[in-house]
Formats: structure tokens, C-alpha cells, sequence
């Protein structure tokens, strides 16, 4: 019998480019290239997670000053079509046309002629209409896929779907984990409304006094032993869990995106498509760490 296919999530269809399912789990790259690992292991690192389905790697110009691009370039090299390939636009290079040139100079740094999806990094300046324009071109030119935000709240994301173009937007990247869950107050539901898949940066917390006291918290360690995975599988399974859709149907709309650098970690990182979390794991998740029952800021790193 064959095996069930892992855990996806669905982009949805556009006008331009057909609905794409894709693995829950992905990989990051902040901080690659920065000296802080070895440049061959940060490569070996994300040509193993592709070997283990996790295709989405996850990128940005901002990352190392190009450098992260040029990893994710020769971790690509014979191996582009395994992945979908994202990448992301400073807020002052998405206007009409320096998004154009951004765009390309992060094509040469990654070694490839297109990206699958392009994300204006954060709100900026420069008005949407202009960076919607850039993205069209983008597109036209055969040089991006989709195009998607990251860091957006929910009003600057409804300013963004009632422009003309803007209800392509197929993703929105934002902060989110068990200890920071501000999004699941007004973002994560009008999001889903809409069907705009979230991805999730910084799933396992970004380091710091946060992240440990996270990883050490009592509950969250006896959730884990109690399921025999580690506490990130936990983090990772908690993030990407299927939820009650409008309709009232459970289904994924969560992509985490952890970095890992070391083989082992991949490995980790991978085995989370293959857990289910229990409803009493969930419920304990739950009263440990309530999500706000206000509307809050949004969470940026």
C-alpha cells in the first residue's frame, strides 16, 4: 500500500499559475551565509532537507547581504527543479523599477532564471500600487511565479486585497510560534476567509531568553516525552496543525520554515510531517500558552 503523502499546504490558484500544494515544512535561511556555520555544511544542510521533500527553501536579499541567496544558489546547482524557490525584496527597492533590478541581481545570486514565489519583506514607503506593478512585470517576464508579503498585519493586508491585482497575493510570512500567537486574533482569520496561506517565520522563537525559556517549559517538555519526539518536533507539529476552516473543515494553512544547519537537525525537521498531534497534547498546548484574546501587535524580528 502506498504511503500517504506528507502533511502540504495549498497554494491557491491564480489567474496565472495553477493551485500547488506544497509540504508544510520548509527551510530557512537567516543567518546563512554569515560566517556562522560553515558555508559547506549550510549547503549539505539544505541539498539533504530537498532529498527529504522539504522543498520550499525560503530566502531574501536581506539575508547576509546576498550571501544566504548565494548558499541557497550552490546548494540549487543541478537540482533547481526539486524546489520551490522564495526570495524577498527590501521595502526600498519595490518600487516600479528598482524591484526589476533587486529581482535580478538576487537571480544572480541564486543561479536561476526565475523564483516560484517574491515577497515584498515588510510595509515600506513606497505605495503598493507600485510595487503591485513591478510584481506584473516580474511575472510577464517569466522571472517570478507568484508574488506574496511578509510582515503585514491585517489592515495593511486588506489595504493590499482591495488594490487592483492585490488579491493574488498568495502568501503572507509572518513571525509566529507557540510563545508569540498575537496572529491568531484578527491575521490568521481573515486570512482565512480569504484562503491566504500563512508562513511561518521564526517557529522555533529566535533565540535568546525566549526561545530557552520556551524549550525548557515543564509542559511543553512532558507533551513532548509524552509523545516521544523532541521539544522543536513539538514546536514544529504545533505550528503547522490542521484548523477548522470557515466551513468548518480541518485543514493545513501553515508552512513553518525553521533553518537547520546540521544533517541531524534536517532530519528532525523532517520527521514532523509525520506527526499528529494529539487533541489532549493540543488542549495542554492550549491552557500553557493561551493565544491573546485581544488584538496585539504584530510580532517582527
Amino acid at each position: 500500500m502506498p504511503l500517504p503523502p506528507p502533511p502540504s499546504v495549498t497554494l491557491p490558484a491564480t489567474p496565472h499559475a495553477p493551485a500547488l500544494a506544497l509540504p508544510a515544512i520548509g527551510q530557512g535561511t537567516w543567518y546563512m551565509g554569515e560566517g556562522l556555520a560553515p558555508r559547506g555544511d549550510e549547503v549539505r544542510a539544505l541539498q539533504h532537507g530537498l532529498s527529504l521533500g522539504l522543498a520550499l527553501i525560503d530566502t531574501a536579499e536581506m539575508y547576509a547581504d546576498g550571501g544566504a541567496e548565494e548558499v541557497v544558489g550552490r546548494a540549487l546547482l543541478g537540482r533547481r527543479d526539486e524546489a520551490f524557490l522564495v526570495s524577498k525584496v527590501y521595502p526600498w527597492n519595490a518600487g516600479r523599477d528598482a524591484a526589476i533590478a533587486a529581482c535580478e541581481a538576487s537571480l544572480e545570486r541564486l543561479g536561476t532564471d526565475y523564483l516560484d514565489l517574491y515577497l515584498l519583506h515588510w510595509p515600506g514607503e513606497i505605495p503598493l500600487e507600485e510595487t503591485l506593478e513591478a510584481f506584473e512585470r516580474l511575472r510577464e517576464a517569466g522571472k517570478i511565479r507568484r508574488f506574496g508579503v511578509s510582515n503585514f498585519d491585517v489592515d495593511e493586508m486588506a489595504n493590499l486585497h482591495a488594490l487592483p491585482g492585490g488579491e493574488a497575493c498568495a502568501v503572507n510570512q509572518v513571525l509566529y510560534h507557540l510563545g508569540s500567537r498575537g496572529i491568531e486574533h484578527a491575521l490568521l482569520p481573515w486570512q482565512r476567509a480569504r484562503g491566504i496561506p500563512t508562513m511561518a517565520y521564526c517557529p522555533l522563537a529566535q533565540g535568546g531568553q525566549l526561545r530557552r525559556e520556551l524549550l525548557t517549559h515543564p509542559e511543553l517538555l512532558e507533551v513532548a516525552s509524552g509523545l516521544g519526539i523532541t521539544p522543536t518536533q513539538l514546536l514544529l507539529a504545533w505550528a503547522i496543525r490542521p484548523v477548522a476552516d470557515p466551513q468548518g473543515e480541518r485543514r493545513r494553512d501553515v508552512i513553518a520554515i525553521p533553518k537547520a544547519t546540521g544533517l541531524e537537525h534536517v532530519e528532525q525537521n523532517a520527521r514532523v510531517l509525520e506527526i499528529a498531534l494529539t487533541d489532549e497534547a493540543l488542549e495542554r498546548l492550549d491552557a500553557a500558552f493561551p493565544a491573546p484574546d485581544r488584538k496585539t501587535p504584530l510580532d517582527i524580528v
